[in-house]
């Protein structure tokens, strides 16, 4: 008996579908390709349901005569090659004829479509890989094609699919690539019923970047070109001071397509060697023009990776792109006012007879706000008053036992306003205990002391040296020198601290919120672990389109930090999102630690050192920062003498 049988038509064509669609960003994906291959010029897309339930591309572009409409759901069925040599020079997104009859496998599809030479439209209805309706029907020229319910008649991939927002944000994702790589044609997108994207399709690149990611993030942008041989280079790079923690704003097309090349990537980084800070990477949108017979799109079912015939052009294009960009647009950076001064009258009630008092609010160092008498004006009516607010630093809330620290040297007794003490609230006094709330640090109080608590600190035989290249704070204790990384010391002691006060931390709110800005795929990893980002100390709320607002920070971080260490984030959870080992709070209070520890190079005073070296000394747990760098490091005196021929 024959066991090699032919599979049947359906689920040949379920098996095709795969490869091409994986999930609703898929079905956008072709779609959108096949209105810009169709000369449309305008381009509507609407989603439900992340776009499981419902999915609609409207486009004005040359459309479908009615006798092309079933063969277009044929497999393999193309009006863009006829031949193997159409292959060398392909110029169309689209080019298998395989997208319409795999969408139609695993969904409901309609279809509209008119001509401009045709009086009436035509409306074909397939599902489940069957042809159901083909009628005339009335419709603008153009094309209009509606996907319902994909992958309902498949479970097995049906289960696989994400939530809505995960679903809706990839599909936004699409629409952002393809409107950036085609700023000629004017996109618009509605999600829920809700327009979130439209572009104007004025054919200048800079205001589709204005659309997509809004006008800050295309301000930090500047202008590049390049033009070798058979190799064009256009479009815009980052400034250096406005690097991210990753790649994942580097958007590379060929020809009009999105694509991710290794090639490029490698020559915008070295156009940026000495540029930017190591571990720091640009943003760039950058088009790539070359001769269609150098290049081989058709080497990855969603054409996304291409091969290159020879890559040292591209690799000397875009580097020259890079270098050339700088080298005429990057100024220094200007430091500016973060706002302006507001100005708010004085309320006074009318029923006194005396002149309105008028106050300024000043910023001091133990008073928040402080009034401070002012003369009075010639003018009798109330006059406005101007402050700025103090929007560089968040609003930080300190424990009652720690608003103000006193100790006691032989020299003189230092304060916490003292200004030989620098950033002391984060460095050096505060012990774990101390930064609890009231109610848990009595709990901590009571403790038994343990074996290597402060208690256990022998003062008398602890001497501080002194600090080596403002990085290494130099020590004897008990017969041994002791050279301590005061940022990996400082770093591990507040990751120690977090963990500590894991789900129980407040933060602290800040005086301005921060909104950021990030790409899809990184805005969706941001909205779906909320809750485990708040148990870190961050409240963050979604505001839509890409965007975040941060209300409250841990306190460790200062207000500059918080853009960074939220892009820092999200890349690193969008990284490690297949990672069935991730820990990402562990990770989330590895990154808070390192940003808030003391940086090497950083002023440090004596009394900062011996109390740091001190709390140190008596944690004998800690000998390693959470990256794996050792604390520390400890020579006794017997191998110093050694070294020096004394013994």
């Amino acid at each position: 008996m024959a066991e090699i049988k032919v599979m049947p038509k359906q689920l040949a064509e379920l098996i095709a579908a795969g490869e091409v669609v994986e999930r609703p960003a898929s079905v956008v994906k072709e779609l959108l390709e096949n209105s810009i291959d169709a000369g449309a010029d305008t381009v509507t897309l609407e989603i439900r349901n992340g776009g499981i339930s419902y999915i609609r591309i409207t486009d004005n572009g040359k459309g479908m005569s009615r006798e092309d409409v079933p063969t277009a759901f044929i497999s393999h069925a193309t009006s863009k090659i006829s031949s193997a040599t159409d292959l060398d020079s392909i110029l169309t997104l689209g080019f298998r004829g395989e997208a319409l009859p795999s969408i139609a496998s695993v969904s409901k599809v309609e279809a509209l479509t008119r001509t401009k030479n045709e009086e009436t439209g035509t409306r074909y209805c397939a599902g489940d890989g069957e042809e159901i309706l083909i009628d005339e029907a009335g419709c603008p020229y153009g094309t209009t094609i509606t996907v319902r319910d994909i992958f309902q008649k498949t479970p097995a991939r049906m289960k696989f699919l994400k939530k809505d927002v995960t679903e809706a944000n990839a599909v936004a994702s699409v629409i952002d690539r393809t409107a950036l790589s085609h700023p000629e044609i004017s996109f618009r997108f509605i999600r829920d019923g809700k327009q979130t994207l439209f572009t104007s399709g004025d054919g200048n690149l800079l205001n589709t970047v204005r659309g997509v990611f809004g006008k800050e993030f295309a301000s930090q942008l500047i202008p590049c070109e390049n033009n070798q041989g058979e190799v064009k280079v256009s479009g815009f790079i980052s400034r250096p001071e406005f690097s991210r923690p990753n790649r994942n704003m580097q958007y590379f097309f060929i020809n009009g397509r999105y694509v991710r090349t290794g090639t490029g990537s490698a020559a915008l980084s070295e156009g940026y060697r000495n540029s930017i800070m190591v571990g720091k990477f640009p943003s760039c949108i950058i088009n790539i023009e070359i001769n269609p017979s150098l290049v081989d799109v058709n080497v990855h079912p969603a054409k996304t990776e291409v091969r290159f015939g020879d890559e040292k052009p591209v690799f000397n294009s875009v580097y020259g792109a890079v270098r050339n960009a700088l080298a005429a647009g990057d100024t220094p950076h200007q430091i500016q006012t973060k706002q302006k001064p507001y100005t708010f009258p004085v309320s006074y009630t009318e029923s006194a007879p005396q002149k309105p008092e008028q106050v300024k609010l000043t910023d001091t160092k133990n008073n928040l706000w402080q009034k401070e008498s002012v003369s009075e004006s010639k003018n009798t009516d109330s006059q406005p008053v101007k402050y700025t607010p103090p929007v560089s630093e968040p609003i930080r809330y300190t424990p009652p036992v720690t608003t103000t620290v006193v100790a006691r040297t032989p020299e003189k007794e230092l304060k916490k306003d003292d200004p030989s003490i620098d950033n002391i609230d984060d460095i050096l006094l505060r012990s774990p205990s101390e930064s609890l709330p009231a109610e848990r640090r009595e709990n901590a109080v009571t403790e038994p002391v343990k074996p290597g608590d402060i208690n256990d600190f022998d003062e008398e035989k602890f001497r501080l040296v002194g600090e080596a290249f403002m990085t290494y704070i130099i020590c004897e204790y008990k017969s041994k020198l002791i050279i301590i990384d005061k940022h990996a010391a400082h770093e591990r002691i507040i990751y120690e601290r977090l963990k500590k006060e894991s789900g129980e931390r407040t933060g602290q709110l800040l005086l301005m919120p921060v909104t950021v800005n990030l790409p899809k795929e990184e805005y969706s990893a941001i909205i779906e672990n909320l809750e485990i980002i708040s148990r870190a100390g961050f409240e963050i709320e979604d505001f839509g389109n890409g965007t975040v607002i941060v209300r409250m920070c841990p306190m460790e971080l200062t207000f500059d930090d918080v853009p960074d260490i939220i892009s820092e984030i999200a890349g690193r959870f969008v990284e490690k999102r297949r990672d069935v080992m991730f820990e990402k709070l562990d990770w989330l209070y590895h990154s808070v630690a390192c940003r808030s520890a003391i940086k090497a190079g950083n002023f440090t005073s004596k009394y900062e050192m011996e109390k740091f070296a001190k709390q140190l000394l008596s944690m004998p747990d800690i000998r390693y920062c959470p990256h794996g760098r050792p604390v520390l490091i400890e020579m006794t005196q017997r191998e110093l003498e050694k070294n020096f021929g004394r013994i």
